[in-house]
């Protein structure tokens, strides 16, 4: 017969154990955990100290560990020109204006990258499987795509702004 003591008992180990798992999700994200697996290759490579200099520290905590812009923070959010989104750590263009949406997320969303623009992997931090978008030649970490987007293709890349850039002009 359950009691009152071993539910408590109970609550608290699981609490603990979550503690202990969120404390590790926080080093990984902190950058103890390699950035590529061994199999991929990237033809724009720094060193962390050099991406620092590169980069804004946003920019560094998004493109380079993984981090996530605020929703609704990012300027890239409102544009609405015809142009093309660039990664911020090498410049290669990932995604077209004309594939731009509205997803109500917070963040600018695309229904599909521009041709090998962006590689993909799959993503379990945080205890949820998801698929984590990074661009091609740099690795940098873009975002996650999901399959709850429009047609034509009924996927939603959920950027994050502040791993782009903007270039406006023909798309």
């Amino acid at each position: 017969m359950p009691t009152r003591r071993r539910f408590l008992l109970t609550g608290t180990a699981v609490a603990a154990a979550a503690f202990g798992l969120s404390g590790r999700l926080r080093a990984l994200a902190a950058g103890s955990a390699p950035q590529t697996t061994s199999q991929e290759h990237f033809d724009v490579v720094h060193s962390d100290d050099e991406w620092r200099r590169l980069l804004g520290p946003a920019q560094f905590d998004v493109l380079r560990r993984e981090g996530t812009e605020r929703p609704y923070t990012s300027p890239l959010n409102d544009e609405h020109r015809a142009g093309t989104f660039v990664c911020a750590g090498c410049k290669l263009a990932v995604f077209s204006s004309r594939t731009k949406f509205d997803s109500h997320t917070g963040w600018p969303s695309f229904w599909a990258p521009l041709d090998h623009a962006v590689a993909t992997r799959a993503d379990g931090s945080f205890g949820v499987l998801r698929t984590e978008v990074h661009c091609s030649r740099c690795g940098g970490h873009l975002g996650h795509v999901f399959d709850d987007g429009p047609k034509p293709t009924g996927l939603r890349y959920c950027m994050n702004g502040v791993a782009m850039n903007f270039t406006p002009g023909a798309a």
